[in-house]
């Protein structure tokens, strides 16, 4: 069994797709999960999605101790949108509001940016942890500004990195990728597969 820190349905449905058995590990309203989440000036966007998903992965294993659950490997993901610049990366989180939607896709619009997912497991209580990270590059098309604003109607950016969901409608506004479709969705099949034999949890094709 498992224990998945995320919130995302995106996770979910792909440890389903695996056949891992799972159970859902996620904060309650006293936790300040999105503090986590804050960029530090300067960071570049590899040490950031690093860095949040070790600062996830250690508070979902105090939340399974305060909690007094039978232990079970924690798993746990961050998904970060960036845009390579000269000497630093451009992080793009999630939209606060259709105007700031609006804003992010113009900024991805007609350019590739990268998508990196940070994937991390806690095996044992005092083990240190396992982590991987996949990096794709996504083109967006040279949309018109009609289309990105239909788009923000439908309320698919909202709660997604960088403003849209290449797995829903936003697919029709990218040109291409180079890399892992599950990872931009959120948690890239590889790389889990590869933290799910260390930990021996079993999936469909568990050797």
């Amino acid at each position: 069994m498992l224990y998945l820190a995320s919130q995302s349905p995106r996770r979910q449905s792909i440890l389903k797709d695996l056949g891992v058995q799972f159970e859902l590990l996620l904060p309650t309203e006293d936790e300040d999960a999105e503090s986590l989440e804050l960029v530090i000036p300067h960071e570049c966007s590899l040490d950031y999605v690093s860095r949040v998903t070790l600062a996830k992965l250690d508070a979902a294993v105090i939340r399974l101790k305060k909690r007094q659950l039978p232990w079970y490997p924690i798993l746990c993901a961050d998904t970060t949108v960036s845009i390579p610049l000269l000497g630093e990366d451009l992080i793009l989180g999630k939209p606060q509001n259709n105007t700031h939607a609006l804003e992010i896709l113009e900024q991805l619009n007609h350019q590739c940016h990268q998508v990196h997912t940070a994937i991390a497991v806690q095996i044992h209580p005092e083990s240190s942890p396992e982590i991987l990270v996949s990096t794709s590059n996504v083109y967006f098309a040279n949309n018109s500004s009609d289309k990105l604003n239909a788009y923000i109607a439908t309320g698919e950016p909202m709660g997604k990195a960088g403003a849209y969901a290449i797995q829903g409608i936003g697919s029709s506004l990218i040109q291409k990728i180079e890399g892992s479709h599950s990872s931009i969705m959120g948690l890239p099949v590889y790389e889990t597969c590869l933290l799910l034999d260390k930990a021996l949890i079993p999936y469909i094709l568990y050797l």
